[in-house]
C-alpha cells in the first residue's frame, strides 16, 4: 500500500497539487480550513510527504500545528518564503518548490517556465508534477534554493508593486518602464539582501527576474495582493533602515 499525502489547503494551487499526487498513485487526504489539522495527521501517521498550499499569511499558524515528528515530510509551496519562515519553527530540511506556473479559478494551470524544488521530497514532487506535464528543476543544494526563492519574491514584488503605476502586463512594463522596473527591483533586492544576511546579485537576479517575463509575457503585472505586498515590502525596510526611495515615492502616490 503506497503511503499518502497530505494536502493542507486546497485551494486553487493544492487542487493541482493533490491531482499531480493523483496521477501519480499517491493516495490524497485532503486537509481544508474547517478540520484539524492534527487530528487528520494522527488518522494518517505515516505520510509519504505533507504538501502546505495555504496562503501567506496562514503559514507559521500552521507549521505550529506540525509535530517535529513529521517536519522532514513538509513540502512549502507559499510565495514569498525564505528560509527565516522555517528556520524560526525550528525545521531545518523541508522541501521547497518555487512555483513557476499559476492557477485561476475557473481555468486550468498554465506554466511560465520549470518550478525549481530542493529537499528530502524532491524526487516525489517532481514526478507528480510531471504526470501534468508540469516541468521541475531539481536544485543541487540549498544555496540553488535560496537564490530561487529570493527569485520569485523579485519577480512577485517588482510586477506587483510597479503594477499598482503602471498596470499592464509584464512585457509591457519591461519595454514602456524599464528605468521604474529596474529601480523598484532593485529595492526589492535589497530588501532580500536584508531578510536573507546574504549579498545577492542584482544583475544575475534581475537577469532571472526577465527570464520569467519571457515566459509569460502578457501576464498581469498587479494581482490584488499588491497593496499589501508594499506594505510589508516598507515595513521590512523601515526595520532594516533601508532607503527605498522608488517604493516610498510609490506609497504616498497610491496613498494620496
Amino acid at each position: 500500500m503506497i503511503n499518502p499525502v497530505i494536502s493542507i489547503g486546497m485551494g486553487e494551487m493544492g487542487s493541482v497539487f493533490a491531482r499531480a499526487c493523483l496521477r501519480a498513485g499517491y493516495p490524497v487526504y485532503p486537509v481544508t480550513r474547517d478540520m484539524d489539522i492534527k487530528t487528520c495527521l494522527d488518522q494518517a501517521p505515516d505520510p509519504a510527504a505533507i504538501l502546505l498550499t495555504v496562503a501567506e499569511n496562514d503559514l507559521h499558524g500552521v507549521l505550529d500545528q506540525i509535530p517535529a515528528t513529521h517536519y522532514d515530510k513538509l513540502v512549502l509551496i507559499q510565495n514569498e518564503l525564505l528560509p527565516r519562515d522555517w528556520l524560526s519553527h525550528g525545521i531545518n530540511n523541508p522541501t521547497v518548490i518555487s512555483v513557476w506556473f499559476e492557477k485561476k479559478p475557473g481555468q486550468d494551470f498554465k506554466v511560465l517556465i520549470p518550478s525549481p524544488i530542493f529537499g528530502p521530497n524532491a524526487d516525489l514532487v517532481s514526478t507528480a508534477l510531471t504526470s501534468l506535464n508540469i516541468p521541475t528543476n531539481k536544485l543541487v543544494d540549498s544555496d540553488a534554493l535560496l537564490f530561487e526563492l529570493v527569485l520569485k519574491n523579485v519577480y512577485i514584488l517588482t510586477t506587483n508593486i510597479a503594477g499598482l503605476k503602471t498596470g499592464g502586463t509584464v512585457s509591457e512594463l519591461w519595454r514602456q518602464h524599464k528605468d521604474l522596473a529596474q529601480e523598484i527591483a532593485s529595492e526589492v533586492i535589497e530588501i532580500q539582501g536584508y531578510l536573507t544576511g546574504t549579498s545577492l546579485d542584482n544583475d544575475l537576479l534581475i537577469k532571472g527576474m526577465l527570464h520569467a517575463f519571457d515566459g509569460d509575457p502578457d501576464h498581469k503585472c498587479m494581482g490584488r495582493s499588491a497593496p499589501a505586498r508594499l506594505e510589508r515590502a516598507l515595513q521590512t525596510a523601515d526595520e532594516a533602515g533601508l532607503a527605498v526611495p522608488e517604493l516610498r515615492v510609490l506609497h504616498a502616490a497610491v496613498n494620496s
